[in-house]
């Protein structure tokens, strides 16, 4: 049995996992973003009659008090999984966005990341960081390229801490999905409209629509990656990269490989 910590639990594959974590006789520490989705997730937790293997708490990864309140919990293992989107084409994206999905998606959870760590290196304990990256990792897609950039940043992080804490003890994986049908994607496809303008704008609204809409067509059925991901995270050894579905490390694999043959 693993005691395992989960951000952004409050909805998608965060939360399935977390309930499957638990289904599978894993202690889950479920945390969210929100205190609404604390208060559902605790009443479907009861309904399902998890209560005495889940507990849901708050954790905004911006909020320093919450942040502060990691350290009086127990566990082992930590899935950082909190995670934004903004969207829209890189050429014309304002900037700031860029900088408020860098700070969720990268700087807070490396600072949340650093503080379990440093709290197993002091206890001796050998946890276990799994990171969920996503296919946006190892490419990019039309007007994602601000989410992809910070799953890019994502990847270096984990290797890098991969190799620097193997004397530890504490092992790192990364969990890469690809495109499920969540309701993620295509919320934030939605936040491009928020800031774009034909007015002013080179990239038009009806354009940026169709391609989005090309693109969040052909989506999977979440559970699938929901039971791979409660799979990877509740085994004992593992691969450091998981990508899934199949299709996807395939697709993965060959834009990699065409980068390098690729000229301008």
């Amino acid at each position: 049995m693993k005691k395992i910590l989960i951000t952004g639990a409050g909805t998608g594959l965060g939360r399935g996992t977390a309930i499957g974590l638990a289904q599978a006789g894993h202690q889950v520490i479920a945390t969210t973003e929100l205190w609404s989705q604390v208060s559902e997730l605790r009443a479907h937790v009861e309904e399902l009659g998890l209560g005495d293997r889940i507990t849901v708490d708050k954790l905004d990864v911006l909020d320093a008090r919450d942040i502060a309140a990691v350290a009086g919990w127990d566990f082992d293992t930590f899935v950082s999984n909190a995670a934004i989107g903004d969207c829209g084409p890189m050429a014309e994206i304002p900037v700031d966005l860029v900088r408020r999905t860098f700070e969720t998606n990268v700087f807070a959870n490396l600072e949340l990341a650093q503080r379990c760590i440093r709290t197993w290196v002091d206890a001796g304990t050998a946890g276990r960081l799994v990171i969920v990256s996503s296919m946006g990792g190892f490419l990019t897609a039309f007007g994602l390229g601000v989410y992809c950039a910070t799953k890019h940043a994502l990847e270096a992080i984990a290797a890098t801490l991969r190799d620097e804490l193997a004397p530890t003890g504490i092992t790192v994986q990364t969990i890469n999905p690809g495109a499920y049908r969540t309701g993620f994607n295509d919320r934030i496809a939605d936040t491009a409209f928020r800031w774009l303008d034909d007015s002013v704008h080179f990239n038009q609204t009806k354009d940026v629509k169709a391609r989005f809409a090309e693109i969040l067509a052909d989506q999977y059925d979440p559970q699938d990656m929901i039971d791979k991901m409660v799979e990877i995270i509740g085994a004992e050894h593992g691969a450091y990269r998981n990508v899934w579905p199949p299709a996807t490390e395939e697709l993965v694999k060959q834009v990699q490989e065409a980068a390098w043959t690729r000229t301008v």
